[in-house]
C-alpha cells in the first residue's frame, strides 16, 4: 500500500492511501482543479498548476516486477521536482522520494506501509483526520495562515503571475487581438483591406482552437509556411493541371446545374472535382514538409518534419487556412459583391460580401480544416506504421474526399443535411485529434488541454 505524506513548513499534513485512487486502470492527479484527486487550495498554492502532475502504476514494469509507481508532469508552469531535480515527462518513484510541485512548492514523501519509517515527519500538533475532504472523496489540502492578511501580490496580481500570464492567461492571443483591432479601425471604409484583416483574424482564431486541441508545439513559421505554400500552389500552373485532370479527364465537371443532373450524379462530380482534387492539393505542402524533415539534421528534423499524426493534423489544417482564405477572398466574396452591387448598390454589395465572408471562414473548422486535418492524421499515421502506409493513406484520402463532396453536394439540396454533414466532419477531425494524442510518441511532453492515457 503506497501513500503520499505531505510536508510543510507550516505543519500542514496530508496522508492518503494511493490505493484509494489508483488501480491498474486509474490514476491520481494533483493540482488546483477541483476535479483532481488531490486538490491543493488555489489561494495558498498559486504556483501549482490546475492539473500539475499525476501518479499512476507503471503498467509495463508492474507485469514483471510487481506494482511500480511513476509520476508524470502534466506540462505544469513551474515543473515537478523529485529530490530537488526537475523531471521531464515521467519518472519511476522510489520509496522516500520527495515530490515537489514547483521549486519550493508543496512537498510530498512517497512511501508505503512495508517501508514506513518508525519516526514520523509530521508535526504532532496537527491532527491528520481534521483535513477537509471534497464532495467526490478526494483529499483537499489547505495551507494554514492568517486569512485576513493582505499581500502586495494580492493587490497587484500582475507582479506574481510570471510565465503563467503568457501560458494560462492567453497573453499572446490577447496582444494579437489588440493588434488586429487597431488595424481594423484604421481600415474602416476600405472594404478590401478590412475584409482581409477580418478573415485573417477569424481564420487564425479557428486554427488556434485546433492547435490547442492538438496540444503539441510546432514552430509557427513552419505552420505559416504550410499555409503560404498552398496559396502559391493555387496561384501557380499546378492548379490548372489539377483542374484538367480531375474535372476534364476524370468525371469531375462541377459546372453543371445540380437540379438537372440529380443529387447522386452531382455528388460523384463533387467527389472527383472538389474532394479528390482539393484534398490532394492541400496535402501537397504536408508531403513536402515530410520530405524536407527527413533530410534535416537533428533536432530540426523532429521540429519541422512529419513524424506522427499530430504533425500531419497541424500542417494539414494550416494548409487549409491558406486555401480557405484565398478561395474566399479571391473568388467567393468578389463574385457575390459584384453580383449584389449590380442589383442593390455598391454599399449593399459590400455588406453582402461581409455576410458571406464570416460564415465561410468561421465554418472552415467543420469544412476545409476538418477534411485536411483528417487526411493529415493519416499522413502522420503512415509514418508511424510504414508497413501499411499505402493502405493508411488511401483510407484517409478517400474519407476526407467523401466528406468534402458530401458538404458541397448537400449545400444545394437541404440546409439541415448541410448542418449534419458539417457536424460529422468536425466530429471526424475531433476524433482524429484525440486518437493522435494517444498515439503521440511525445504525449507526456505535449501541452494537451486534457491528458489522454492509452489504457
Amino acid at each position: 500500500m503506497a501513500f503520499l505524506r505531505q510536508l510543510s513548513t507550516r505543519g500542514v499534513y496530508e496522508e492518503k492511501l494511493i490505493k484509494e485512487y489508483l488501480s491498474e486502470t486509474e490514476e491520481v492527479v494533483l493540482g488546483r482543479d477541483p476535479r483532481c484527486q488531490i486538490v491543493l487550495e488555489t489561494k495558498f498554492y498559486t504556483t501549482v498548476s490546475r492539473r500539475h502532475a499525476l501518479i499512476r502504476i507503471h503498467t509495463k514494469q508492474a507485469k514483471t516486477t510487481g506494482l511500480v509507481w511513476e509520476i508524470c508532469d502534466l506540462n505544469s508552469s513551474n515543473g515537478t521536482y523529485i529530490n530537488g531535480r526537475r523531471i521531464q515527462g515521467s519518472q519511476i518513484l522510489q520509496v522516500g522520494d520527495r515530490i515537489s510541485l514547483g521549486y519550493k512548492g508543496p512537498e510530498f514523501i512517497f512511501d508505503n506501509l512495508s517501508h514506513q519509517k518508525s519516526t514520523s515527519l509530521v508535526s504532532p500538533s496537527v491532527n491528520p483526520t481534521s483535513l477537509p475532504v471534497n464532495s467526490v472523496g478526494s483529499a483537499k489540502v489547505e495551507d494554514v495562515g492568517d486569512t485576513d492578511s493582505i499581500t502586495l501580490t494580492q493587490l497587484f496580481p500582475i507582479a506574481s503571475t510570471g510565465k503563467q500570464l503568457a501560458k494560462k492567461a492567453y497573453l499572446y492571443p490577447g496582444i494579437i487581438t489588440v493588434f488586429f483591432v487597431i488595424l481594423m479601425f484604421l481600415t474602416v471604409g476600405k472594404a478590401i483591406a478590412f475584409n482581409f484583416l477580418l478573415a485573417a483574424y477569424i481564420a487564425g482564431a479557428a486554427y488556434y482552437f485546433v492547435y490547442q486541441l492538438c496540444g503539441k508545439e510546432k514552430p509557427w513559421w513552419v505552420l505559416f509556411g504550410s499555409s503560404l505554400t498552398t496559396v502559391f500552389i493555387l496561384l501557380s500552373p499546378i492548379l490548372t493541371l489539377f483542374i484538367g485532370v480531375f474535372r476534364f479527364i476524370l468525371p469531375g465537371d462541377i459546372s453543371v446545374n445540380p437540379q438537372q443532373v440529380g443529387f447522386l450524379d452531382f455528388l460523384i462530380r463533387m467527389f472527383f472535382g472538389a474532394g479528390l482534387m482539393e484534398e490532394l492539393l492541400k496535402a501537397l505542402p504536408v508531403f513536402l514538409i515530410l520530405l524536407i524533415g527527413r533530410n534535416l539534421p537533428s533536432p530540426w528534423r523532429k521540429k519541422i518534419g512529419v513524424w506522427e499524426p499530430l504533425d500531419g493534423i497541424l500542417l494539414g489544417t494550416a494548409s487549409a487556412v491558406g486555401f480557405t482564405l484565398l478561395e474566399t477572398l479571391g473568388q467567393y466574396v468578389p463574385s457575390i459583391v459584384d453580383s449584389a452591387s449590380l442589383q442593390l448598390g455598391v454599399d449593399a454589395g459590400q455588406l453582402v460580401g461581409l455576410q458571406l465572408l464570416i460564415p465561410r471562414i468561421l465554418g472552415s473548422v467543420a469544412g476545409h480544416m476538418a477534411y485536411s486535418g483528417y487526411f493529415g492524421y493519416f499522413i502522420g499515421l503512415s509514418v508511424l506504421k510504414r508497413r501499411n502506409s499505402w493502405l493508411i493513406l488511401g483510407v484517409g484520402y478517400l474519407t476526407a474526399s467523401i466528406l468534402h463532396a458530401l458538404w458541397n453536394a448537400s449545400g444545394v439540396l437541404n440546409i439541415f443535411l448541410l448542418a449534419f454533414v458539417g457536424v460529422i466532419s468536425y466530429a471526424f477531425l475531433g476524433a482524429a485529434i484525440l486518437k493522435a494524442r494517444v498515439l503521440s510518441p511525445t504525449r507526456d511532453e505535449n501541452f494537451a488541454t486534457q491528458v489522454i492515457i492509452n489504457k
